[in-house]
């Protein structure tokens, strides 16, 4: 396969919270009749809409490929204007974030990649999955999609990925939102090093993405991705569970990518960054689930002391590490504001 060759390719129930409406969504609600208690469907004025929903079905037919030297990079792609890009939490993929995509497309131009080691992607051979190549990647994916800056929303590792992009590519990047992530004082976090020791080990897909796939109670079981890290794991779909994790599983070499994943993510990929972030001049949103059992509770207010243009810490309940998944419409709430767009 060459990875040379610039191309793109197409491939043909979860929690939320009642946004706060500005005076023109709730005009639009009531100019398309939308009834109580239902999900807004066009909140972007004039004749934009929200798409249909993007359920397992219908991400899998919007999935598009670039091809690059690092490999072919999975994304989907959804709205038009100033783009966004969208850094997903591992073992997970993009499809974490369509519930935002859906309620941000009309405002944005979304765009949501695939992870190098975890998704959907097809990474070169020998190509490195650590969180410096995957900034790389993601300059190349966006050079070739004709993108210059980005408004970053990103989770988890991606949330690491997203710190580097801004210190090494400032200049691409208007806006940042933070969700639950690594900082430098907390990378990789204590409870994610025996992940990281099974994956050296070969030992994490048959131990825990293996099983978590075959048995999709286990999967939402406390001893299960759902437990570890959902504030609501009964709601978490076979057909979820599945999209993430059969890439993962499935082959060898999807279980060798998804082990490099989780060992470039030691040792501290962030380390020093702390300096560069304090000079950072893009305006940036934390939102921070009080829930999360892996990340520090103080990790919030380090960035917001940290970043000189913080727009300060908003925390979320009792909600774990993937609840951006869960609860679309804060994270949509929180970037509308932050752009200038409510």
């Amino acid at each position: 396969m060459n990875f040379e060759m610039k191309q793109v390719e197409v491939e043909g129930s979860r929690g939320s919270v009642v946004p706060r409406l500005g005076r023109r969504e709730l005009m639009v609600w009531a100019a398309i009749g939308v009834a109580a208690g239902c999900a807004p469907r066009g909140l972007g004025g004039g004749t934009s809409t929200v798409g249909a929903p993007l359920d397992a079905a219908a991400y899998r037919a919007e999935r598009r490929y670039a091809n690059t030297r690092f490999g072919r990079i999975a994304y989907v792609e959804r709205g038009q204007g100033p783009a966004a890009l969208f850094l997903h939490g591992f073992p997970l993929n993009s499809f974490q974030w369509r519930g935002v995509i859906e309620r941000l497309s009309p405002f944005r131009r979304c765009v949501a990649p695939d992870s190098m080691g975890l998704g959907y992607t097809e990474v070169a051979p020998g190509q490195s999955v650590a969180p410096d190549a995957q900034v790389d990647m993601l300059v190349t994916l966006l050079d070739q999609l004709g993108i210059d800056t980005v408004d970053l929303i990103a989770n988890d590792s991606g949330g690491a990925v997203a710190q580097l992009f801004v210190t090494k590519h400032p200049e691409r990047v208007r806006t940042m939102l933070l969700t639950n992530c690594d900082v430098e004082n907390d990378s990789p976090p204590p409870a994610v090093v025996p992940v990281i020791e099974m994956a050296r080990a070969d030992t994490f897909v048959s131990s825990w993405l293996g099983p978590w796939r075959a048995d999709k109670n286990l999967a939402r079981s406390d001893q299960g991705l759902g437990g570890m890290t959902f504030t609501y794991p009964q709601k978490l779909a076979d057909e979820t569970v599945e999209y993430y994790l059969a890439p993962l599983v499935s082959t060898p070499e999807g279980r060798a990518r998804v082990n490099a994943y989780a060992m470039g993510l030691s040792p501290n990929p962030l380390a020093g960054i702390e300096a560069k972030l304090r000079t950072c001049a893009v305006p940036t949103r934390i939102v921070w689930g009080t829930g999360d059992t892996l990340f520090a509770a103080a990790s919030p207010d380090y960035l917001d002391r940290t970043l000189p243009k913080s727009r300060g810490v908003r925390r979320v309940p009792g909600a774990k590490l993937f609840f951006p998944e869960e609860f679309p419409d804060v994270i949509a709430e929180e970037a509308r504001r932050l752009w200038g767009v409510d």
